[in-house]
């Protein structure tokens, strides 16, 4: 029996209550993992030696995934999770604390908004969303709610990260007026594959979800609907969000009011749809820029951030190690102690049981205003021009084109509400 959203909205704070009925008695978090690919097995791995959390229930349509997902968890605690194909029943669960969220990028902000409507605490991969609409949606959810909510921009637990934006919020290079990331996907052609009935191990109706139904097709599942607008948002959207979040972060914005973006699909013709190669520029209000390059073809340069100040510069490398160069200086600065990297997942832990959002370092609003530039970036690729935003109203200033590509048509009954 799906649950409809007028009783989610009346069993909203019984949940909460009964979700926390563990808190002081037993710190032992009980966490549902929805989506169990490459990024949910990943949250298995690093959730696993986190102290007093257990992965009670894996969630995903392919039930080849959740077997696979399960044994693991199994081999390694002698534990076998609840396997749903469903995440609405996990919902319904009251012995579930909080979700964390690693499906397909148009399933995110759903997802988690249903999560803590039922009383549960949501970690939600990025981006967080798959339109502008869905993150503020999903923001006013957390605070209607008054849930923990983490989002997957991990960057901000590594110290590395954490010491080079301190010392720039502390002046080190001056005031910040410009920073430039790069980021190397390495994208091959995905060729075209022929539409075909839908495998028997997958839920179908499940995984188009809130995105208009289609046929299926084996460049969909599992991977390459990155590169599809319907579900995916292109390699800026993919990883994009990790790259601007650093620069965002370092340079204090929240959003933009001027974007930029060229690009195109260079090298091959297949069936998607995203560009493999993009340029961004996001122009804030005091006339400061972001400048971000996403190129899929080859290239031997590394992914990396720079940062331009009145005083000097900063270069971060992939790995987040930094260099300093002062003034008109040849010669870096003298290399800095790092501090050690932290657990975002035993942060996200310790914030369940203490109700304190400060041990989350990537809060779920931070991440939706670093997901959201992605959404003005890629907006202004697919209509090819200069286009104005303000960041108040969160639409586009006197361009009815752009302000329909905010949010998109909702397939009942996978819809994002207006009101949460």
């Amino acid at each position: 029996m799906i649950t409809t959203m007028q009783r989610r909205h009346f069993i909203a704070a019984a949940s909460a209550a009964a979700s926390q009925s563990w808190a002081g008695a037993n710190d032992r978090v009980r966490l549902a993992i929805i989506g169990v690919g490459s990024r949910g097995s990943a949250h298995i791995k690093e959730i696993l030696p986190v102290a007093n959390v257990e992965i009670a229930a894996l969630v995903d349509p392919d039930g080849r995934r959740t077997e696979q997902a399960a044994a693991t968890i199994l081999q390694k605690t002698g534990k076998s999770p609840k396997l749903e194909s469903d995440m609405r029943r996990i919902f319904d669960d009251k012995n579930i604390d909080a979700v964390t969220i690693a499906t397909t990028n148009h399933w995110h902000a759903l997802t988690a908004i249903w999560a803590m409507q039922a009383g549960k605490d949501v970690y939600v991969e990025k981006p967080v969303s798959h339109n502008i609409f869905e993150g503020v949606k999903l923001v006013e959810a957390a605070r209607k709610y008054n849930r923990i909510a983490a989002g997957g921009t991990q960057r901000r637990w590594w110290g590395r990260f954490r010491k080079a934006v301190e010392l720039m919020h502390a002046g080190e290079i001056g005031d910040i007026y410009q920073s430039n990331f790069f980021f190397p996907g390495n994208r091959d052609s995905i060729g075209f594959k022929e539409t075909k009935p839908v495998p028997s191990w997958l839920n179908w109706d499940l995984w188009v979800g809130p995105a208009p139904m289609q046929p299926y097709h084996e460049n969909l599942v599992h991977y390459n609907w990155h590169w599809f607008w319907d579900f995916g948002n292109g390699e800026l959207g993919n990883n994009g969000p990790h790259l601007i979040d650093i620069a965002r972060w370092a340079m204090q914005k929240r959003l933009p009011v001027k974007v930029t973006s060229s690009g195109g699909r260079f090298g091959y013709k297949d069936q998607a749809q995203t560009p493999n190669t993009q340029n961004v520029t996001w122009t804030y209000e005091d006339g400061s820029m972001m400048v971000g390059q996403l190129r899929g073809l080859y290239t031997a340069e590394p992914m990396s951030w720079d940062f331009f100040g009145t005083k000097g510069h900063l270069h971060i490398m992939a790995d987040g190690k930094f260099t300093i160069t002062l003034g008109r200086n040849k010669k870096p600065e003298p290399e800095v102690e790092y501090p050690k990297d932290l657990s975002h997942f035993a942060g996200f832990a310790e914030a369940i049981r203490t109700r304190d959002r400060k041990h989350v370092l990537s809060e779920v609003e931070e991440t939706h205003l670093s997901t959201a530039h992605c959404h003005l970036g890629n907006i202004a690729y697919r209509l090819k021009r200069e286009l104005r935003f303000d960041p108040q109203r969160m639409e586009f200033v006197g361009d009815a084109e752009a302000n329909a590509m905010v949010s998109r048509k909702y397939r009942a009954p996978y819809i994002v509400p207006d009101k949460v």
